[in-house]
Parts: structure tokens; C-alpha cells; sequence
């Protein structure tokens, strides 16, 4: 009996299967270069097709991350009627003020990236298609290619659509948004990550070898399964996601949930997981340097050092946390003569940010940080490490697991 998680995360995808011990049997990953309905439909099922075949038929669990935030609108088909708009899409900030006029005050829908901006977009520009339509998230569309039932999303992934994780419900002033369209819109249902949706369609079934009994589970995002990798269980655990972006997680007693600052709070258990997600990090460097020669960059700062330079590193304008402002200007000067130098205060400022956002959470009443998980690419620099340890000042772990993928099938694993 195994559990596959699949991760779709910004740059590539992967599937981990796993024992009911937690062993991983089999995995798979597969990369892009630019994202699109099309794309992930392939990927999804290159890495199935990537397991072997006595492993596909032990699944008895599937559940799918994607990234946060990551939305698309779909006909009663289950097809693509619009390009997606990805996480980090910003053109929400245009309807900012009317997003305002319909949501509370200070509700973290507020915000140029939120789920509820983009479909608020969406609904002004694109009145042209042939109402209804269905709202969904990258997760939820994926799991849709599996199981067939169309319009299940998880509360993880709705809540930046305005779900109340609290009551588990939506609240009236989006119901009463979505009433006032005549029904143009259809807002998935939410179901708790890793419940049983439905089972897998026949047809992939006989196709990839899975057994007739494959169940797929609601899913998660992406930050979610990479804390759920990390093996963080106790309240004051933060995981810090160092991939394209910069994603804090901490596990907390208490929510925290500020528009002001791109501060929300996922239900997790009876407790929560409060964060928020900045525009830097991985793909700012990339940006400026190879793999290669971040490496061999790395090898030449102290981390002990403190960089004299201040960068606020975007590769455009606007940040979502522990700022967030669509309007925030990249900050990149001056530039050093050096690389290492440069390559010293890119990652002295990020981790600054890093520093800023937990105490940030701290302030407002969330849960202090006592120890650190570290997940993505960014894990991996060990200079980038000591020198994020000297900016938070507290015991730094070893993650259970680097992979979201893991995340994702341990996910799986609890609905056995």
C-alpha cells in the first residue's frame, strides 16, 4: 500500500511515492520553462508514466500540490478557457480599490496577487466567454485530470480565494459577490487537504496500472507540503521555503491574518500556520547568476561578515510580504565591482527580509520563532545559511524531507 505525492512547483514538477513507514519507493521530475494548461497536463502525466509499473499498482492515495495563489478558469468541461495567471501575477492591482469596496478591511484577499483579485479580474476583463465558468486552482485542476469531478478545491489553496478556514465556510460577502453575477462564476467546493475526493478515472487506471480502489485527496499549496516535508510539528517551528520566491511558515497557536502586510494564516490541525510570501529570492539570483557560478561565488564570502550593501532584491517592481506594496521599486544599488560582493549583499538582504517577516508574524501576535526548517534550492548554500543564522538567531534543523513532493504523499498517507 503506497501514497503518491506530486509537487508542481515553479520551475519543474515531481511525484514521490511512499511506503505506509514513510520510505520513498519511487520518484519522478520533470522541468519547464514557462507554464501553461497544456504544460502541466503533460508533466502530470510524464511523471506517472515515470513510475514504475509495480509501484503504480500498490497507489491506494494520490494528493497534488501546486503553487499558491496559481489560478485558471475552466469551461464545464474541465477545459482551459483562459490563460492562467500565476502566483506571483499582479495585474490584480489595477482593481484593487473596487476589490476593496466588496471585502473587509485589512482581509488578506486585499492584495494585487490574492485569488479573489485575480478572479475579480477576471471577471471584468474577460466577459466576452460563455458564463458559467469554473474558478479553480492550479491543485484543484490537476486533481480534476485524475479524478474527473470538477470544481473541488481544499481549504489550503481557497483561502487566498477569501474561504473562512475559521468557520469553514465562505463568508457572505463573497457569496454575496458571486450571487450578484448572475451566475456567471462557480466557486469550487473546499474540502479538508488530503480527504478522499474521488476515485481515479477508469481510464488512467487502465492506462498507468493503478488499482480500481486509487483514490485522489484533496490537495495543498506547495509551502504547505514543503513544511509538511520537513518533519516541523511543534508550535514555533518556521519553515522557510528558499526557492524562486521566499515563503515563510510558522506554527502557531494563534492566527494572524493582515493585508497591510501580506500576513495570513492557514488552518492546520486545531492549529495554524501563519506566513506570508515575498517576490524575492531564487529567481532574483538566477537572475544575475548561473548555478555554477553561485556556487563558486559562495566559496568567497564570509558569511560571518556582514555585507555593507541594502538591497531590497525584486526583478520587478512590487512585493507581497513582509511589504506589500505592488508600487515597492526594486532596490540594486550600488553594484559592486566584485560578483562575490554583490552575490554577498543579494543574500544578506534576503535574509534580512527573512528576519523582518518572522519578527513581523512576532508583533502581530503570532507564535515566536524557536527553531528553523529550511526547504527549496536556497537550503542547499551553506553560506547562505550561516549567514541567515546569524540574522534569526535561532537552532537551525534538518528537514525530514527537501522535496514538497514528500509533503504531498505524507498528506496522502494520512487519509490511509
Amino acid at each position: 500500500m503506497l501514497a503518491l505525492g506530486i509537487d508542481f512547483g515553479t520551475s519543474g514538477a515531481r511525484a514521490i511515492a511512499l511506503s505506509e513507514d514513510r520510505q520513498v519507493v519511487a520518484q519522478g521530475e520533470c522541468a519547464y520553462s514557462q507554464q501553461t494548461p497544456q504544460i502541466w497536463q503533460e508533466s502530470l502525466f510524464s511523471l506517472l508514466q515515470q513510475l514504475p509499473l509495480d509501484c503504480r499498482q500498490q497507489i491506494d492515495r494520490i494528493a497534488i500540490n501546486g503553487t499558491s495563489g496559481t489560478v485558471l478558469l475552466c469551461d464545464r468541461a474541465g477545459q482551459a478557457i483562459a490563460d492562467p495567471l500565476m502566483y506571483n501575477d499582479d495585474r490584480g492591482k489595477s482593481i484593487l480599490p473596487q476589490v476593496r469596496e466588496v471585502t473587509p478591511s485589512h482581509h488578506s484577499v486585499n492584495s494585487a496577487t490574492s485569488s479573489f483579485a485575480k478572479l475579480f479580474w477576471y471577471d471584468r476583463h474577460l466577459q466576452l466567454l460563455a458564463p458559467p465558468y469554473y474558478f479553480l486552482h492550479q491543485a484543484d485542476w490537476l486533481g480534476f485530470l485524475l479524478h474527473g469531478e470538477l470544481g473541488v478545491s481544499d481549504y489550503h489553496n481557497a483561502l487566498k480565494l477569501g474561504y473562512d478556514v475559521q468557520h469553514l465556510c465562505y463568508p457572505d460577502w463573497l457569496s454575496l459577490w458571486v450571487d450578484g453575477k448572475a451566475n456567471r462564476i462557480i466557486l469550487p467546493e473546499v474540502s479538508a487537504p488530503g480527504e478522499a475526493i474521488a476515485p481515479v478515472l477508469p481510464k488512467l487506471c487502465a492506462e498507468y496500472g493503478f488499482p480500481t480502489g486509487c483514490l485522489v485527496c484533496a490537495g495543498t499549496t506547495d509551502s504547505i507540503a514543503a513544511f509538511m516535508a520537513s518533519g516541523a510539528s511543534h508550535v514555533g517551528d518556521g519553515v522557510t521555503s528558499l526557492g524562486s520566491t521566499l515563503v515563510l511558515k510558522l506554527l502557531s497557536d494563534t492566527a494572524v491574518d493582515d493585508a497591510r502586510y501580506g500576513i495570513y494564516s492557514h488552518r492546520f490541525g486545531d492549529r495554524w500556520l501563519v506566513g506570508g510570501a515575498s517576490n524575492t529570492g531564487g529567481a532574483v539570483l538566477r537572475h544575475f547568476f548561473s548555478d555554477r557560478e553561485l556556487d563558486n561565488l559562495s566559496r568567497h564570502i564570509d558569511p560571518q561578515q556582514e555585507s555593507p550593501l541594502d538591497y531590497y532584491p525584486l526583478l520587478g517592481r512590487g512585493d507581497r510580504f513582509p511589504i506589500n506594496d505592488p508600487n515597492l521599486e526594486p532596490r540594486l544599488e550600488p553594484r559592486p565591482e566584485h560578483p562575490a560582493d554583490f552575490l554577498h549583499g543579494l543574500l544578506e538582504s534576503i535574509a534580512r527580509i527573512e528576519s523582518i517577516g518572522y519578527q513581523r508574524l512576532w508583533e502581530l501576535g503570532a507564535s515566536p520563532l524557536l527553531q528553523l526548517y529550511s526547504a527549496g534550492g536556497g537550503a542547499k548554500n551553506n553560506q547562505w545559511t550561516k549567514i541567515r543564522q546569524r540574522h534569526l538567531s535561532v537552532p537551525f534543523r534538518s528537514p525530514l524531507h527537501p522535496q514538497a513532493a514528500y509533503g504531498s504523499a505524507c498528506l496522502a498517507l494520512s487519509s490511509l
